[in-house]
């Protein structure tokens, strides 16, 4: 499918997010999408059945519940909202706390509502949903929970964390059969909350709203934000020095997390930079779907509490819900969910470093056991390369770099495996020990396939890895644009490398160019793409972009 590339200047909306004297996100897009991907799961969906549209019109006959986890999991039998050390269970019962001043409801994605909730954009209208995504409805039947979790924080285990300021409100399954969890985000203080009042703001909101739309859109798992004010697919696409946003639309049901934005007049105070300035802002509450919340840190609490058997029963829900390849009557069943949970997460992280997204805050408390990105704290996109970018200026041992991911990926399965290790065996506790021995293998090996793409190599070599890593010393000691220097390679011609001669359009290039070892790297390169048989620049191009968006959209499903 031939790609649409529209310019769209949005300065208000990213005034909004304007943070610590840049923008938050600077650079994005490895490589652009030459086709969209209209995706259906075909393994559970019904190609004609899903032209079928089903809208329904009211709340009133909206089936959402919380049953699946309160007849299920044991829930604190404490009811009172105050905040304590909550044992033997995995959710208490909370209510939010609606705003005391006027709600307005200025988003929502009916792309979302109508084919994943199974809601006409109509209902967005209506009182009964402004309430409903406000926290001040209730539905009959789905008492809302809020999660209990700990977690290790900059490498130290933090204790009792969970759900400060969420409330998950119910579970919907729609009429493909897909279930999904819905939470509202800044809904007030819970029983798991550490300080504050349990609020979010509107430019945190829009600020997750941008990482995580152009995220998902690059094919990487994640979570998602709202549709604001327009229904467009963002991410970013320098061109020649200018830098606009690029609009297209694209929907893989399978990775979605939605968020509804509403806006309150409730005064909420913060200190953006953390500068002793506290300022006041606007509140806001966030509508997240997504197809589960747990997380490394679900399964670390009761392990560290010694609650072996919610342990277990957390973990056999996990697998039977969200891990279809794993057998519940397979004595390794832990083992294979494990096996698996490494694996993605070493492919995700490949994935991050592939478009130069710092997640910022890499606690195991925000590492998903489905493996997406969730919990968009102070992330960021490099635009120099530079791998020790960090975008949370609060690291000041630089823990969580973007240079550093994969090794903090690689801490936080070791604690997975710790909360998983007092239900193994002796056995499979070596077998566990040599899954996670292979991670940096599964790391690396996703890595180079994913630089491979973006460097338009087929086939393999011995030399790739090098190559590789060698142009990317280059990007370093020159400070060369991350983003634009693959751009710009997928658009150059070979006869252009081949005299070392640089049109000045291709900028980012000009910089590699200044390196001393430029003109060695670009032999490599040549030498190296003259085994793509048969190959010209205008394949190379279009490989260079389609391919690599490709292998980014297959490494997600």
């Amino acid at each position: 499918m031939s790609s649409c590339w529209i310019v769209l200047w949005w300065f208000s909306l990213l005034t909004l997010v304007y943070h610590s004297g840049s923008y938050l996100i600077d650079t994005i897009a490895a490589s652009s999408f030459n086709h969209v991907h209209n995706y259906i799961n075909t393994s559970n969906l019904d190609q004609d059945y899903c032209e079928k549209k089903l809208k329904l019109s009211t709340l009133n006959e909206w089936k959402l519940s919380t049953e699946t986890f309160t007849a299920t999991l044991p829930i604190d039998h404490i009811q009172e909202n105050y905040v304590r050390e909550v044992q033997d269970c995995i959710f208490s019962v909370g209510f939010p706390t609606p705003f005391k001043s006027r709600v307005l409801l200025v988003a929502v994605s009916e792309e979302v509502l109508e084919d994943i909730l199974d809601l006409d954009m109509s209902v967005s209208d209506s009182d009964d949903f402004l309430h409903l995504v406000s926290g001040s409805k209730i539905i009959l039947g789905s008492p809302p929970l809020t999660h209990r979790y700990g977690g290790h924080q900059f490498g130290s285990w933090a204790g009792q964390l969970g759900d400060g300021r969420a409330h998950l409100i119910g579970i919907y399954t729609n009429r493909f059969g897909s279930r999904w969890e819905l939470q509202l985000k800044g809904s007030g203080r819970t029983p798991y909350f550490r300080n504050g009042d349990g609020r979010a703001v509107l430019r945190s909101s829009v600020r997750e709203y941008l990482g995580s739309e152009a995220m998902h859109y690059l094919g990487i798992p994640t979570s998602r934000a709202a549709r604001y004010f327009i229904r467009f697919i963002l991410y970013l696409h320098r061109t020649e020095g200018s830098r606009p946003l690029s609009v297209c639309s694209v929907l893989t049901p399978q990775l979605l997390h939605f968020h509804s934005l509403v806006v309150s007049d409730d005064d909420i105070w913060r200190d953006q930079f953390y500068s002793g300035n506290i300022k006041k802002e606007r509140g806001a509450i966030v509508l997240r779907v997504a197809k589960s919340w747990f997380r490394i840190g679900s399964l670390e609490i009761l392990a560290h509490s010694g609650e072996l058997d919610l342990l277990r029963m957390l973990l056999d829900m996990v697998i039977k819900e969200h891990f279809p390849k794993v057998n519940m009557n397979y004595s390794n069943k832990y083992l294979a969910f494990f096996s698996q949970v490494v694996s993605e997460t070493a492919r995700l992280i490949a994935l991050w470093m592939s478009v130069g997204f710092a997640h910022g805050v890499c606690n195991s408390d925000n590492f998903s056991l489905l493996s997406i990105t969730i919990d968009y704290g102070p992330f960021g996109f490099m635009d120099s390369y530079d791998p020790d970018f960090v975008p949370n200026t609060s690291d000041d041992e630089r823990r969580y770099k973007i240079g550093n991911q994969a090794n903090v990926g690689m801490f936080n399965m070791n604690k997975l495996l710790k909360a998983l290790n007092p239900l193994f065996s002796p056995r499979q506790k070596q077998l566990a020990s040599q899954i996670l021995e292979g991670y940096p293998e599964q790391y690396y090996k996703s890595f180079t396939e994913l630089f491979k793409a973006k460097l338009g190599l087929l086939g393999d070599s011995e030399d790739d890895s090098y190559l590789i890593a060698f142009l990317l010393k280059l990007m370093e000691d020159t400070r060369a644009d991350f983003t634009m220097t693959f751009r710009q390679l997928s658009e150059i011609s070979e006869d252009h490398l081949k005299d070392l001669s640089i049109p000045k359009e291709f900028w980012a290039l000009q910089d590699v160019a200044k390196h001393k070892y430029f003109s060695s790297w670009i032999d490599m390169y040549l030498l190296r793409l003259k085994r793509n048989m048969g190959d010209s620049d205008s394949e190379r191009s279009r490989r260079m972009s389609s391919e690599y968006s490709h292998n980014l959209f297959n490494h997600s499903k």
